[in-house]
């Protein structure tokens, strides 16, 4: 990181939703590399507990329990942030329902098709409303995790699919409503997070040279390549961008398929 960036860290908070494993972990390390703080939440407490042990940074990082689909639960996470460290000055959404299979829809009961809405897009909502007071505060900045399956689509996908639309489509509105807070999201794509998990279930990914390859970078993606995009736009070097909707997918959504 250029040392302009690197230099504005120490003090900063960011709390980081579904932090525990996976993306979420790769954006939180991110962050604490930079020289930040950070407050993971999670359902997993053990996975929580892990990282800290993990990182070893003492004070730098905090992990709360947390249900992004339950207001009383973001509620609680936020002011346990804000007592531990007084501040937040960037919330990065990421926690959701990561399958994105669903019955066909004639066969998809309602409470499924709620359950992913609530979470995926309403876990955003929540968690927005009650770090926006803080964050605006501190002039600081939103990351929203939506996912190239916001921009296309397998069968049987849909309420996965209008969960991270919703997020991209929130982004922007909430981009024009909180300024001067920032609000951007980003749409990973294949990411590798086999062994970014908790020790328990951590495993080797076990990808083939045809899983790669389809990937115009060579490769598929790794956590950190979420993180890095995550920090700059946290970062005082995106400060002239909001409301924008970023891929970080290594190129397949610009590669053209025949059957």
């Amino acid at each position: 990181m250029p040392a302009a960036a690197a230099g504005e860290w120490p003090g900063k908070v960011v709390l980081v939703t579904g932090g525990a494993q996976g993306v979420g972990k790769g954006i939180a390390q991110a962050v604490l590399d930079a020289g930040g703080s950070v407050v993971i939440g999670d359902l997993d407490a053990e996975a929580g507990k892990a990282c800290l042990d993990e990182w070893n940074v003492g004070e730098r990082a905090a992990f709360h329990g947390l249900d992004v689909s339950k207001e009383a639960s973001v509620k609680r996470f936020v002011a346990q942030a804000l007592r531990r460290f007084g501040r937040i000055d960037g919330l990065v959404n990421n926690a959701g329902i990561a399958d994105p299979h669903n019955a066909p829809i004639e066969d998809m009961d309602w409470a499924d098709w709620k359950h992913r809405l609530e979470t995926n897009l309403g876990g955003v909502f929540l968690c927005c409303k009650h770090a926006l007071p803080a964050l605006k505060k501190a002039n600081g900045a939103i990351v929203n995790i939506s996912s190239t399956r916001a921009h296309q689509s397998e069968p049987f996908s849909e309420a996965y699919a209008a969960s991270k639309g919703g997020i991209v489509a929130f982004t922007h509105a909430l981009a024009i409503s909180a300024g001067p807070v920032r609000v951007n999201a980003i749409n990973p794509g294949w990411i590798v997070v086999d062994d970014w998990k908790k020790p328990s279930a951590r495993k080797k990914p076990k990808l083939s040279a045809a899983d790669h390859a389809q990937h115009p970078v060579g490769r598929a993606g790794v956590p950190p390549d979420i993180g890095a995009l995550a920090v700059f736009l946290l970062s005082s070097q995106a400060g002239f961008i909001t409301g924008e909707n970023i891929s970080a997918d290594g190129g397949v959504a610009r590669r053209m398929h025949y059957v």
